[in-house]
């Protein structure tokens, strides 16, 4: 089993303490997203849990507790974007997460610290020269502190285009999302950086950009040295490659408030659910009510012991 910690959340920045008291207490309850009272009470111990993925925008409250996971197999997705506090309200300063990035790699390794330069969006300010400046300027100071870039370009779900009412998002075509392809892939190429896209239907493998895998089961494979049979994620669009896993986040949650966020799809919920988060509760935020009806979700590891990865 996979944990996603989290695409709905951001787990380490705002709920570390919390997380860590679900692994030492071996367990963590889950709401489904899609019907309120249907609870998941899912296992954490290290015999089933394979690798736990990390998604922040500021992983820093976890940088002093990293040795409480020992036990387990884990990485970042680490998103550190060019935007000012117009869409990203409370992400602190970047220099602030350059400096947290490179502490993180050199605690954990390079090729465990995944760099996320996306949604990338277009404005007047936001503009295709803008992005080639500061993904140029990012790249070199993360430079050796990390082997792979994850780009993609902004998705107009509905909620997001209530967030972003008021900003003038200039609309990206295939020649422009080329465009930009092109430039940072010269980049990338510079830094030593494989740069992949995170769910994007568009072919951009003439710049060498590949389809990437955020949830990746080759790279869980390489790191611990062995296969994992495990599918792909039926419950992602089709053009997601990631492999299954178990969320253990909740939305309307992630308190950076970032414009663009698909997980904060009602805003006025955001301050409501951390105010009734508790570091002690199972559940993320509240607790349990007379009509939740908690199931013991059944998980295993998916590591093939049998056969080791080189053999």
């Amino acid at each position: 089993m996979i944990i996603s910690a989290s695409r709905r959340t951001d787990i380490p920045a705002f709920y570390s303490d919390w997380f860590f008291n679900r692994i030492r207490e071996g367990f963590v309850l889950v709401r489904n997203p899609m019907n309120f009272h249907q609870v998941s009470k899912i296992d954490l111990s290290p015999e089933v849990v394979d690798c736990i993925v990390f998604w922040s925008k500021n992983p820093r409250p976890m940088l002093s507790r990293l040795s409480e996971l020992d036990k387990y197999i884990f990485y970042f997705q680490f998103t550190l974007t060019p935007y000012d506090k117009t869409i990203e309200a409370n992400v602190p300063e970047k220099q602030y997460l350059i400096k947290t990035f490179r502490e993180l790699s050199a605690q954990i390794g390079s090729d465990k610290v995944i760099w996320r330069y996306d949604p990338i969006l277009l404005t007047d300010k936001y503009n295709v020269k803008y992005h080639v400046k500061w993904f140029e300027y990012l790249a070199a100071k993360l430079s050796g502190y990390t082997k792979r870039c994850v780009i993609s370009f902004i998705d107009m779900y509905r909620k997001t285009e209530r967030n972003l009412k008021g900003i003038h998002l200039i609309p990206m075509n295939e020649e422009v999302i080329n465009k930009i392809a092109y430039y940072l892939s010269l980049i990338a190429k510079k830094y030593d950086l494989e740069l992949v896209t995170c769910c994007e239907d568009i072919d951009l493998t003439e710049y060498g950009i590949k389809p990437g895998k955020c949830i990746d089961d080759e790279l869980i494979s390489k790191i611990i040295g062995k296969r994992l049979n495990i599918k792909k994620d039926p419950n992602q669009r089709l053009s997601c490659g990631c492999a299954q896993s178990i969320d253990v986040g909740a939305y309307n949650t992630c308190q950076h408030k970032c414009l663009y966020c698909y997980a904060n799809f009602n805003t006025s919920l955001v301050d409501k659910n951390a105010r009734l988060h508790s570091t002690t509760s199972p559940l993320l935020y509240g607790c349990l009510g007379e009509e939740d009806k908690v199931t013991v979700k059944r998980v295993s590891s998916n590591i093939n012991n049998q056969l080791g990865l080189f053999n």
